[in-house]
């Protein structure tokens, strides 16, 4: 049976300030127009983090029993490993949608804006399906298109638009936007350096992520691109907010990060890369979310 460390290592830590971010940059857009709601920020940091946790069990759960994750390196498998019956991985996986569930009407409730249930529930199916389901998504190359939407342009837009819709009126800003396709990119660029490291089990297990689809050569370079052009679309936002360009203070360690890939760093020494882009994705988050509100 897993310890509750384990359980919290199958939970995969390491991922969650790809759902933090979105709700930072979203909340800053917000403070752009003087419409911060801070309840409303923390609802939907909370939905975004029982999501994320929701995703990690679903996928550890889907990959297990297919056996796509029988030889892996990286975060623990509960799975594949034994330490958990599938079906247990399977009811925490709908926990946490659960959670996000029961916090998303909340924020519905309090802002009026029921039609956001359906985006909701299109949110929770395509957490479950990335690797679930007869015919996953995410083992057609497909999972790029789903974390960039869902974990960008849903995202950072949903949390800008409740908080507007609760202190002025609901809408989106340019803001919002440029920095929710940035924060997507950056989340493509997590699942894209996860799915490089992990090309060599991947293709022989039949699952054909963008990254196995693209080939390693070009895998990382689109890894970079995103880093970068997620940096462009930053400083773009500061001919609305000036501040915004604080996001150069990540030219560096963008530099740092690129430098691994491109020169071809494989399976266990591209773990380090992956934590940090996971860093690197809620510094951007943060320094974006505070120049969008100064």
């Amino acid at each position: 049976m897993a310890t509750p460390s384990e359980w919290v290592a199958g939970a995969r830590p390491r991922t969650l300030p790809a759902a933090a971010t979105p709700v930072i940059v979203g909340s800053g857009a917000a403070a752009q127009t003087d419409g911060f709601w801070f309840w409303g920020a923390l609802l939907a940091l909370g939905v975004a983090l029982a999501l994320q946790v929701g995703v990690n069990y679903a996928n550890d759960y889907s990959d297990g029993v297919r056996g796509t994750d029988v030889d892996r390196v990286g975060p623990t498998r509960l799975t594949a490993t034994g330490l958990a019956q599938p079906r247990r991985v399977r009811t925490a996986a709908f926990a946490s949608f659960a959670i996000a569930g029961v916090l998303g009407l909340v924020l519905v409730a309090l802002t009026g804006t029921w039609w956001l249930i359906a985006v909701g529930v299109l949110c929770v199916l395509a957490a479950w399906y990335y690797t679930g389901g007869k015919n996953p998504y995410g083992y057609r190359g497909l999972g790029d298109v789903g974390v960039f939407v869902f974990f960008g342009l849903v995202a950072v837009l949903g949390t800008t638009y409740t908080q507007l819709a609760y202190t002025d009126s609901p809408r989106v800003t340019w803001p919002s936007v440029l920095g929710a396709v940035g924060v997507g990119l950056l989340a493509c660029a997590l699942l894209m350096v996860n799915n490089v490291r992990d090309i060599p089990t991947d293709l022989p297990a039949g699952k054909r992520t963008l990254a196995v689809r693209l080939g390693d050569f070009r895998a990382r370079r689109a890894y970079v691109g995103e880093l970068w052009v997620a940096l462009v679309l930053g400083v773009v936002c500061a001919f609305w907010a000036p501040w915004s360009l604080i996001v150069l203070v990540l030219l560096l360690p963008a530099v740092l990060l690129s430098i691994p890939v491109l020169v071809g760093a494989r399976g266990r020494a591209l773990v380090p890369v992956l934590a940090a882009t996971g860093f690197f994705e809620l510094a951007y988050g943060v320094l974006l979310g505070l120049g969008l509100s100064l």
